[in-house]
């Protein structure tokens, strides 16, 4: 199981006056309690002081700026969580906007007002707060995005006149943008006197050396000033280190917000991702190969078919993969891929791209004992690690086995998968092989850790026989579960022991069936152990008792037939 974990980041942050007489920045991170930061999230602001004129020293920019980061740090937590981030940083940060414009008007903070970008970071998510021309920016995978727009003139010799910060207008406007979080994402607020002297492509490298957060926001500050900054240098970094686990809310939410549209052709290009070959065409959904065209990764995508998955079918089939996907760690369990939700405008689910064959493609070569009873090892411990978490795959089949290149296995397709406090599909959209469908589902059973070890018994029937242990059964028709002959009968060369595991993992009473995956997977790793001991150093009276007294007494005939001839 993947940790549950907790909002975990660390910041740093740095502020120098340079060739300025004072510093009209203000900088501050407030990482709150653990209580706070799941009510509310934790803070980091810049504000950009101008104007004010306090005995004419211009303190007053100064203050507008410390006093909007402490307003917000000081007020959100006493906020309903309820309302929303957003809300609740506008019912803070209104008041301190007429405050600061009605001071404005006086002579002790004439013209006062401050630049506004702030941070908050609650759960999986980053909500961006922003007036002015300080800057918000997201650095992943080595690649800098710049997440607010400035307020300023569009003029080329008024780019430094602001039309919109705290304390010019009467009714507070904050741009709110909300960003995806990863871990090892590392998020960045600068005042305009770094990003006025560093590039986009300098801030990148600077940001991909990847120190702690203190230090790199003491490089970026120093490399600005290096450049020939003018004005006060203010930055902060912040680290993801650590995230909570998705929750089906938060997954749902994204999802809904997602159109289902028909599913597009090989050859299209959907979200920066190109479609590169079709890889199946089922029932419900489409499955491409396809290429990121972002960064170069080869990936699966699959696009749910309208026209036969209700919408809702479709919203909770998906919902379930990213939930699984997020929860489940094993090296046997299919992964899933987040896409950032600014880039995907449609619903659909992307995967890593496993290089390899299913198992129903292996199948159509004998296979030995041995890798037989690795592939079975592996995909028994990918069904434990599911039911460990409570989660019942309901459809497992060689097709939905991947077998890669490198020699590992990977169950996937856990669209369908059974999970706790989860909505349940329509009855007839439980998609599921009749042939793997353990004898209780047929009367109304919706999947549980005996219906799963039933068809994962089915599926080591085949590995090992080739044969399905009822026979194969056809969509719509009424199943007979006829008295069992052993898996032997179709292969002699099978164990006993593994003859009698096979047999009980699909017994037609549930209860006679092993208690968990775990059972199975000791039968099965018992059984391995037994079969790699070399045969050769035991006794063939041991080894084949009967062919041994078939032998003796071979023997003894030919003797006595001697005998007579004499």
């Amino acid at each position: 199981m993947k940790p549950e974990g907790r909002l975990l980041v660390a910041g740093g942050h740095a502020s120098e006056t340079g060739v300025r007489a004072d510093n009209q920045d203000f900088a501050g991170i407030y990482t709150a309690t653990e209580l706070e930061r799941m009510r509310h999230g934790m803070i980091a602001a810049v504000a950009d002081g101008v104007g004010g004129g306090i005995g004419g020293d211009h303190r007053g920019g100064r203050i507008a700026a410390e006093l909007a980061v402490r307003a917000l740090i000081e007020g959100l937590y006493d906020q309903p969580d309820t309302i929303g981030v957003p809300a609740a940083a506008h019912r803070v940060m209104a008041p301190y906007n007429r405050w600061l414009t009605a001071m404005g008007r006086t002579d002790s903070m004439a013209h006062a007002a401050t630049t506004f970008t702030a941070l908050v970071l609650k759960g999986r998510r980053g909500h961006v707060l922003h007036a002015g021309d300080s800057r918000a920016w997201h650095f992943r995978d080595g690649r800098l995005t710049l997440l607010t727009q400035d307020h300023t003139r569009s003029h080329p010799d008024q780019r430094h006149i602001l039309y919109r910060a705290i304390g010019i207008e009467d009714r507070l406007r904050l741009d709110h943008h909300e960003v995806a979080l990863a871990e090892h994402d590392r998020l960045l607020l600068t005042s305009d006197g770094v990003h006025g002297s560093l590039s986009h492509r300098r801030l990148e490298k600077l940001l991909g050396a990847r120190n702690s957060a203190d230090a790199d926001a003491g490089a970026i500050v120093a490399a600005a000033l290096g450049a020939g900054s003018q004005d006060n240098a203010t930055a902060i970094v912040l680290d993801v280190v650590s995230l909570p686990a998705i929750g089906h809310d938060s997954v749902a939410g994204d999802i809904d917000r997602l159109p289902i549209l028909d599913p597009p052709g090989e050859g299209d290009s959907v979200d920066g991702f190109r479609l590169d070959h079709l890889l199946s065409d089922g029932r419900y959904t489409r499955l491409f190969r396809a290429t990121d065209t972002a960064n170069g990764q080869v990936v699966a995508i699959k696009f749910p078919k309208p026209a036969l998955l209700s919408e809702t079918g479709a919203r909770l089939a998906f919902t379930r993969e990213i939930l699984v996907g997020s929860r489940v760690s094993s090296p046997f369990v299919g992964d899933v891929i987040a896409v950032a939700q600014d880039r995907q405008t449609r619903l659909y689910g992307v995967q890593p791209f496993y290089e390899g064959q299913t198992l129903e493609a292996r199948l159509a070569s004998p296979m030995n004992l041995a890798e037989g009873l690795d592939i079975a090892i592996r995909l028994t411990r990918a069904v434990a690690a599911l039911h460990k978490l409570d989660i019942i795959h309901r459809d497992i089949k060689p097709e939905n086995v991947m077998l890669t290149h490198d020699g590992g296995l990977k169950l996937i397709d856990l669209g369908v998968a059974r999970l706790p406090r989860v909505d349940e599909f329509g009855a007839s959209e439980i998609p599921g092989t009749p042939s793997y469908l353990a004898p209780e589902m047929f009367a109304g059973n919706l999947g549980d850790e005996a219906t799963d070890l039933y068809a994962l018994g089915v599926t080591l029937w085949r590995l090992f026989t080739g044969h399905y242990p009822y026979g194969e059964i056809e969509a719509f028709s009424r199943p007979r579960f006829r008295k069992l002959e052993a898996p032997s009968s179709l292969r002699p060369e099978l164990p006993a022991w593994l003859d009698a595991a096979l047999m009980r993992a699909v017994s037609v009473d549930p209860e006679e069936r092993f208690g968990d995956a775990i059972g199975l997977l000791r039968a099965l790793e018992g059984g391995a152990a037994v079969e790699r001991v070399d045969l050769r150093a035991v006794p063939l009276i041991e080894r084949h008792p009967v062919r041994f007294w078939q032998g003796v007494s071979l023997i003894l005939l030919v003797a006595l037939i001697a005998a007579l001839i004499h």
